[in-house]
């Protein structure tokens, strides 16, 4: 079967910068909807376009493609004493950056300093161009169910745990930064 619009696509992945550094490793293989449900980039999608399983290419994503250039505006200092505690590096809050109203940011928490705690609201990914290895698993017609629900389910019917693009793990949410 060839990778179409409502098809689920099961996809082996690695993903590294465009110096071949190693990012990620997909431990588990993507599974996606595919066309045009913003389950994965776009890129990816119009590379696997026809193709089918045993397929492999590794392509390279710019930065405009992937997640956007790094803005060194959505990066902020804020009180230390406006912040949950425990705090450490690496946690992550929901915000809404300065002069945006609309979708809250996901706020990184990159240092810490006495009273202060530099956050940045920029993609862990921002600003890189990415290179991808695909391998094509298995492709197989999407039910009426996920393609009205625009996602894969599971086997048995149950969701999947949602893959979002950013794909790092649980975020930390606490109180929106005022």
């Amino acid at each position: 079967m060839k990778i179409a619009k409502n098809t689920v696509v099961t996809v082996n992945y690695k993903l590294s910068d465009a110096q071949n550094n190693l990012i990620e490793e997909g431990s588990q293989p993507m599974v996606y909807l595919h066309g045009g449900y913003e389950n994965t980039l776009p890129k990816i999608e119009e590379e696997l376009d026809g193709k089918e399983a045993g397929y492999s290419s590794t392509i390279q994503v710019e930065p405009d493609d992937a997640f956007g250039d790094y803005d060194p505006a959505l990066v902020k200092v804020e009180d230390r004493k406006r912040l949950p505690e425990p705090l450490e590096v690496g946690m992550q809050f929901e915000g809404v950056a300065d002069g945006e109203d609309e979708e809250p940011t996901i706020f990184t928490v990159t240092d810490i300093a006495d009273d202060k705690v530099v956050l940045d609201g920029n993609h862990p990914l921002a600003g890189m161009a990415l290179r991808f290895e695909l391998e094509v698993v298995e492709v197989r017609a999407a039910s009426d169910e996920e393609i009205a629900h625009g996602h894969v389910h599971g086997a048995h019917g149950h969701h999947h745990e949602e893959m979002d693009d950013s794909d790092e793990g649980d975020h930390f949410r606490s109180q929106p930064l005022q």
